[in-house]
């Protein structure tokens, strides 16, 4: 009897062997043309990103986190062909990636943001912005994190997720930015006089761009004074200092030719009760 048995599992090894190894030799074709083909996608991808000067930081990263996810779909491709029941490992994998998510859900989401900054680049490196609630200049646009410095040489670290969650102001992105200035002049001046001391001014100073032309014009006749709106055009790095040596020569030039620039008042008079007799 034994020997039948045995017999009988000679006589059916030849099918088993060909059943059984072309599922092998399938799920190694998988599992290799898989692994290749998530290598191929992933140099691509940071080729790409590359070429329009990604952070090395995040290409790589990038790079790998789709490298990994692709291999691990090729690994339970080949494990499937196989005959391998791979419903509950994906399953545990699920739930495992699930709770990695929720716990580091604030650190994904400031990730996820700063992806956002490198590949739009609403802010680099150098630019002079208001974002997330602060101002300053950009010393570095990390994975998770921004680095700002400010005038008076604080360091302030912003969250990623709190710059691409609110309105970023870029003062650095045009070449050009233009100057406001709201000077208030006495009704008694010579608004025309006004005009041509504040004209010459900005002809003197090699700053003041030509094009596009600055303009001076009549902003508000106010309660107490007549607003002039004063608005030159400077390279974006000459902002601060064109304004405060703009102001400061208006106000001497003023002064010098007699033209006031009223400021608030208030006159107290005291009356003083008479004694009683």
């Amino acid at each position: 009897m034994k020997d039948l048995d045995f017999a009988q599992y000679i006589d059916q090894a030849p099918g088993l062997i060909i059943k059984y190894g072309s599922m092998v030799v399938t799920a190694l074709l998988i599992f290799l043309i898989g692994k290749m083909l998530a290598r191929a996608i992933s140099n691509g991808v940071v080729r790409a990103m590359t070429v329009r000067d990604v952070d090395v930081t995040i290409t790589r990263f990038v790079g790998s986190l789709i490298y990994g996810l692709l291999f691990a779909f090729a690994v339970v491709a080949a494990l499937s062909q196989l005959g391998i029941e791979t419903t509950s490992f994906i399953a545990l994998l699920g739930a495992a990636g699930l709770a990695v998510g929720l716990a580091l859900q604030g650190s994904l989401s400031n990730f996820a943001a700063g992806v956002l900054v490198i590949l739009f680049r609403p802010l680099r490196a150098g630019d002079f912005v208001e974002a997330g609630g602060v101002s300053g200049v950009v010393r570095e646009v990390g994975i998770f994190t921004t680095v700002l410095k400010t005038g008076d040489n604080k360091t302030i670290i912003v969250p990623n997720s709190g710059i691409m969650g609110g309105t970023i102001t870029n003062y650095s992105l045009e070449e050009n930015r233009r100057i406001d200035l709201l000077i208030g002049i006495s009704y008694e001046a010579d608004i025309r006089a006004a005009r041509e001391i504040v004209q010459a001014l900005m002809d003197a100073d090699n700053r003041i761009l030509k094009d596009p032309a600055a303009s001076i014009s009549v902003a508000e006749l106010a309660s107490s004074s007549v607003n002039l709106a004063i608005r030159p055009w400077v390279k974006s790095a000459d902002y601060w200092p064109v304004r405060g040596s703009m102001l400061e020569a208006i106000k001497n030039r003023f002064d010098e030719a007699g033209i006031g620039i009223p400021y608030p008042q208030m006159d107290v008079h005291l009356a003083q009760a008479e004694k009683s007799q």
